[in-house]
């Protein structure tokens, strides 16, 4: 703090001019902050400072007594760090001393409340109240049933509120219990704020009133505060505490970082003025204080288009309920495991009527927590919100362009002792089937048919459709019978299916007596996992790598109700007497290998079994 007074003193050029002002200016200035300025940690070093500026000529040189107080106004805000401190020169300043409020005539009161308060009830049953100034307590009990009259009548039966404070620039302090309590309940008491006063040294706590005049709007009606950069003071405090208190949603702009109170102090006997915050706010909640920072919205957008952002928001609310519902209802429905799916259905819907959604602001958050939810009820991390179809190839794609396809999604090799190598990280879904099948096989498949030995590398593939899993595994088995590779339970039709190998192939078959290795990672997943667990289970190939993702069979997406959201459910699961096959748990590796060494890990194995047989 000295040091920087100090360094704002060197610089001003004015040695040579005699004391324009008393010596004492600075010295008084300094008391008033001392006495007074909200924050006095922050006053260390002051009077040190004060102590070499006071001797200094170059200030108190400055002739000009709106200079002066513009160049000791700088000096201050740069040292305390506080834009909200200002020196001012006005010798003709009266202070303004409000009326008492028994002199002001019934009609009069009535004017003062319908010319700080505008309020409308819109379409959908949306209230909307506009607030000046921010009433204190004394003025709030004396016009009470005028407020009930003109406008806490009009706004209470709705069923959600707009507090528009983007022109709030005045208030008291007092006011801010009246108004925070009218959105929460009478039981139990909240403790809403702490101010501290500076000139008195004293801490005072806002605390909800027990009691008010008319009934309260309520804690499950949708709140919306409208903010702007012009939001200041008391109104700041408004908001800061009921967004705090998860009670209402700022949208709009950061608002001004004012204080609960600046008084405005003459500086000893001159006309000099410092005007500086003397009271501050520390919420309770947070341990912090919205002053001088401003309040940051929940929803940030220009105070022009705060209003429609704060109706779209109380419509996407009013929907919210039925929307949850129908994704319980869905998942009840659908998902593949019947006991888990009840379970997860009730806990939602009882979500969908608690609180836990009220303070949703935009569809992406809708989603987000939706997912959330899903997956922290059921475990399952593939039961969430999705888009709303698969990816698939458009029906009229060329040869050409499925060509192209087919050689960036597989990788093939052929390493020494003639070990073929086969890479692709998606079970594709194809409308034009056979001729996909015919392409697969020119560019991929024949150039690792007739290898002795194969490793599929499944390390990065994230699963798919599981249509193809039944046609790829026939390729390692003999056609001379039919075998059932797994036995898939459907939820919604509540059948058993059996997948089985296929008698008819595109190309030829790698057969049943050539060794095949799989490589697998934590990453391998869904239609993936499947085939592992197939061919793992029927003692076809070995596994290496590390344990699979243990995620689930290819969801399905289903609309939720009306809206535009898709909910990916998995509806069927592989079945096994013993309970669950892979999905959730995954598949243990025969190997167990970091998935980065797996493939020179399998094609040791493999050069070790041929030069066995050398």
């Amino acid at each position: 703090m000295a040091r920087a007074l100090v360094v704002l003193v060197s610089l001003l050029a004015f040695s040579n001019v005699l004391y324009a002002f008393s010596p004492t200016l600075i010295r008084d200035m300094a008391k008033v902050l001392m006495d007074n300025y909200c924050s006095p940690e922050k006053l260390a070093g002051m009077e040190e400072a004060i102590d070499a500026a006071s001797s200094n000529t170059e200030i108190l040189g400055i002739e000009d007594p709106t200079m002066l107080a513009s160049v000791l106004t700088d000096g201050v805000k740069s040292t305390l760090r506080d834009s909200r401190v200002k020196v001012t020169y006005e010798p003709d300043y009266v202070p303004v001393v409000p009326p008492a409020i028994p002199d002001i005539p019934p009609e009069q009161l009535a004017a003062v409340v319908k010319g700080t308060v505008n309020v409308e009830v819109l379409e959908d049953d949306i209230a909307y109240l506009k607030i000046q100034h921010i009433i204190g307590e004394e003025m709030a009990q004396k016009i009470g049933p005028l407020l009930l009259e003109h406008v806490w009548s009009k706004v209470l039966p709705t069923s959600a509120m707009i507090l528009d404070l983007r022109y709030a620039v005045t208030g008291e302090m007092s006011g801010i219990p009246y108004i925070v309590s009218y959105y929460t309940d009478a039981e139990p008491l909240i403790h809403i704020d702490s101010i501290y006063d500076r000139p008195s040294d004293n801490t005072t706590e806002l605390w909800s009133m027990p009691t008010l005049l008319g009934k309260r709007y309520g804690t499950s009606k949708p709140l919306i505060i409208l903010t702007s950069k012009n939001t200041v003071g008391v109104a700041e405090d408004v908001a800061y505490s009921l967004k705090n208190l998860k009670r209402a949603t700022i949208v709009g702009e950061k608002t001004a970082g004012g204080s609960v109170k600046i008084d405005k102090i003459k500086v000893g006997d001159t006309d000099f003025y410092v005007s500086v915050p003397v009271a501050k706010s520390i919420s309770p909640i947070t341990g912090k204080s919205w002053e001088v920072k401003g309040v940051t919205p929940d929803v940030e957008v220009d105070a022009e288009e705060a209003m429609d952002a704060a109706i779209a928001i109380i419509k996407l609310r009013a929907e919210i309920p039925e929307i949850v519902k129908a994704a319980a209802s869905l998942v009840a429905e659908n998902y593949a495991f019947q006991s888990i799916a009840v379970d997860v259905a009730e806990k939602l819907e009882a979500l969908a009527n608690s609180s836990e959604y009220s303070m949703i602001s935009s569809k992406k958050q809708l989603k987000e927590k939706l997912s959330a939810d899903l997956a922290k009820l059921s475990g399952d991390d593939c039961l969430k919100i999705t888009d709303s179809s698969p990816m698939m190839l458009p029906t009229d794609a060329s040869p050409e362009m499925l060509i192209e396809l087919i050689k960036v999604s597989f990788q093939t090799d052929v390493f020494e002792n003639n070990i073929g190598y086969l890479r692709f990280d998606m079970f594709g879904e194809f409308n034009q089937i056979a001729v996909v099948a015919q392409i697969i096989v020119e560019q991929v498949w024949n150039k690792v048919v007739d290898t002795d030995a194969l490793i599929i590398d499944l390390r990065n593939n994230a699963g798919g459709s599981i249509n193809p899993i039944a046609g790829f595994c026939s390729y390692f088995f003999d056609a001379d019978r039919e075998i059932v590779l797994d036995k898939l339970y459907d939820r919604p039709s509540g059948t058993m299916k059996d997948l089985v190998t296929l008698q008819e192939l595109t190309g030829r078959r790698y057969g049943s007596k050539k060794s095949l290795l799989i490589l697998t990672s934590g990453a391998t997943a869904g239609a993936a996992e499947e085939f592992v667990y197939i061919m793992k289970n029927l003692g076809r190939a070995m596994i290496v790598g590390e344990p699979t993702s243990g995620s689930c069979q290819p969801p399905k997406p289903f609309q939720v109700g009306d809206s535009d959201i898709f909910l990916a459910i998995p509806t069927t699961h592989s079945y096994t007497v013993q309970g669950f096959a892979w999905e959730g748990t995954g598949i243990a590796p025969h190997i167990p290998v970091p998935a980065d060494t797996a493939l020179d890990t399998a094609k040791g194995i493999l050069n070790k079994h041929f030069s066995g047989q050398k």
